[in-house]
């Protein structure tokens, strides 16, 4: 049994925790910090997807220590399985006992396993960050024929075009909704998607429910809503994850309505001396304040930063004014971006809107090599002007227009100001000044004003 004290203790060793302990660090340059992570080799949450064809081989996709080492960060793997508020110490699966000032909980999230009949079965994967299984899963992968990918949001369609690759292996994509990625995009964008899937050869099961997982001990078919069954060697669950939340609740740490550890804008939980980020904290929505189901490691590293900044004192007056929603994502050379509210979020929430859409190319003139076609929607509060959201599909250069797009929601910025944008341009860069994109779009709301 060892135990021993520290100052700050992290729990977990994904994006968030990593952050959190090096923004310690910086803030508090003498504080004792440790990181309690669960598994050895962790895997990048994003670059999952990417390991069964684009990378060369799964480890090119470990989520190493090297910042925590960088960083005089003491890392050992074992899993915390209590915490003790009163005393102010944690127990571990292995017996030990580590003393704390202060405790962020950076625990994730869990894969969610639907209530299907058979989903116990072999070959069924729900998707874990944990390398070793990863490794097992595309071992698999490799000697099938038939794979299903269950979810059409961002992690099933990732799944599904990375999968296409893969030469002689049929994929099958399920969706209970009507579209992919219809909580993320208007029709406009998302029919994008799925013209590349299809292209690709992807067989889209949309409006369509898994009824049962069927074999002996191991998946042979699934039976579908429609009555079909189908030959099946794999699932793939891409259907989502549930805040990681019992270590918090058995130490009576409040949730929030959406499920997850319940913050305040600095990421203090009811405890002062306990933090929640990432996928296990609660998120609010930046436009009305409800909860929302929000799990991306671009807002884990956001609330890592506030967190590790306001430990021992407010050092750092940003706080957490809620959660954008900013995705992107790539399926065979069409990048699309969202941040935001969609237009049919916002019309469901009741916001009265006006929206810009714009057509155009990435780099000027639309004559240079490797031009791509470019789309972008901005939606706007229409009697004030501030944006809501906006949407953008095209080449590579969308990856950081949606980033412009989140800056200017979270500074409340307005259509005229939109309109009046100083950019910097080049023709192997950049749309014309002239035709900027995002000019385009906010003048082409302002005209309906």
């Amino acid at each position: 049994m060892i135990e021993k004290k520290v100052d700050i203790l992290i729990i977990g060793g994904g994006p968030a925790g990593i952050v959190s302990a090096v923004t310690a660090r910086r803030y508090y340059p003498d504080k004792k910090i440790l990181v309690i992570k669960s598994v050895e080799k962790g895997a990048i949450p994003c670059g999952i997807p990417y390991m069964f064809a684009s990378l060369k081989n799964a480890d090119e996709n470990v989520l190493g220590n090297a910042p925590l080492e960088k960083n005089n960060i003491d890392v050992i793997v074992d899993e915390a399985v209590k915490i003790n508020r009163d005393k102010k110490f944690i127990s571990t699966k292995n017996n030990n006992k580590y003393h704390y000032e202060k405790l962020i909980l950076a625990i994730g999230s869990i894969p969610i396993s639907p209530p299907i009949p058979g989903i116990d079965k072999k070959g069924i994967y729900p998707i874990h960050k944990d390398m070793e299984y990863l490794k097992r899963l595309i071992e698999e992968i490799k000697r099938i024929k038939n794979v299903l990918v269950l979810g059409g949001g961002f992690i099933g369609v990732e799944f599904a075009d990375e999968l296409s690759n893969i030469k002689g292996l049929n994929i099958y994509l399920a969706e209970i909704l009507p579209n992919l990625l219809a909580n993320s995009f208007d029709p406009e964008f998302f029919h994008l998607v799925e013209e590349k899937l299809r292209s690709k050869g992807v067989r889209l099961l949309t409006s369509t429910r898994v009824e049962e997982f069927i074999g002996k001990k191991k998946i042979e078919k699934i039976r579908l809503s429609n009555g079909d069954e189908l030959d099946i060697d794999c699932v793939i669950l891409g259907i989502g994850a549930t805040p990681n939340t019992k270590l918090a609740q058995d130490a009576g740490l409040d949730l929030g309505k959406g499920r997850g550890i319940w913050v305040d804008e600095y990421m203090r939980t009811i405890d002062s001396d306990i933090f929640a980020i990432g996928d296990c904290a609660g998120k609010r929505d930046f436009y009305t304040r409800k909860d929302v189901p929000v799990m991306l490691a671009s807002t884990a590293t956001a609330e890592a930063r506030i967190a590790g900044a306001n430990l021992y004192q407010l050092k750092v007056v940003r706080e957490n004014k809620g959660t954008i929603a900013i995705f992107s994502t790539y399926v065979d050379g069409l990048v699309l971006g969202s941040a935001g509210l969609t237009e049919k979020s916002a019309r469901y929430e009741g916001f009265e809107i006006i929206a810009g859409s714009i057509d155009g190319v990435d780099k000027h003139p639309f004559t240079m090599p490797n031009v791509s076609k470019i789309k972008v929607k901005l939606i706007f509060s229409k009697q004030s002007g501030i944006i809501l959201g906006g949407q953008v599909a095209g080449g590579f250069s969308c990856g950081e227009v949606i980033n412009i797009i989140g800056v200017a929601i979270q500074k409340r910025i307005s259509l005229t100001e939109l309109e009046t944008l100083q950019m910097a341009t080049h023709p192997y860069l950049t749309s014309a000044p002239t035709m900027y994109p995002l000019v385009l779009a906010a003048q082409d709301a302002a005209d309906k004003i």
